[in-house]
């Protein structure tokens, strides 16, 4: 009995040898980094899924803001419609004093603390918003529209 017992181990031994003669050597590579983020390098794709993932995860919100940060009770929706409608019919205004029936060389529209100037020459129409509560002026150009 005892001689089967060690010719089964010395079995595994030869079946251990060969294997571990088979295994030969191993082959490494060095290892680089490349970061995921593309503000660190990484890969731009990447960055509309970072973003998205970053916003799934913040959960901290201005309780008090709104949708955008607006507010969204009944009052400040009435303001903000009541105000959209009142800066449609002033750009509508400025329109029709630039391109309308009777088109104007110049002009001034004051809208509370927003003043608009417009000026048109030969080549291009010049507008001018001012606002005289922060002080900030933007001008605006547009090409004249020229029939040949």
């Amino acid at each position: 009995m005892r001689a089967g017992g060690g010719k089964a181990s010395r079995l595994i031994l030869f079946a251990a040898c060969i294997a571990a003669a088979g295994a030969g050597t191993a082959l490494a590579q060095d290892l680089i980094y490349e970061p995921v983020n593309p503000s660190f390098g990484g890969n731009p794709f990447n960055s509309s899924h970072l973003l998205a993932t970053a916003e799934a995860q913040n959960d901290h919100r201005d309780p008090r803001a709104g949708v955008n940060g607006l507010g969204t009770s009944q009052a400040d929706l009435f303001v903000r419609q009541l105000q959209s409608r009142l800066l449609s019919g002033l750009s509508s205004q400025i329109a029709d004093a630039i391109f309308g029936d009777n088109p104007q060389e110049n002009g001034t529209i004051v809208f509370g603390s927003q003043t608009v100037t417009f000026t048109r020459n030969l080549e291009n129409i010049t507008l001018t918003i001012f606002d005289s509560d922060t002080g900030e002026t933007t001008t605006i150009v547009i090409p004249q529209l020229t029939v040949q």
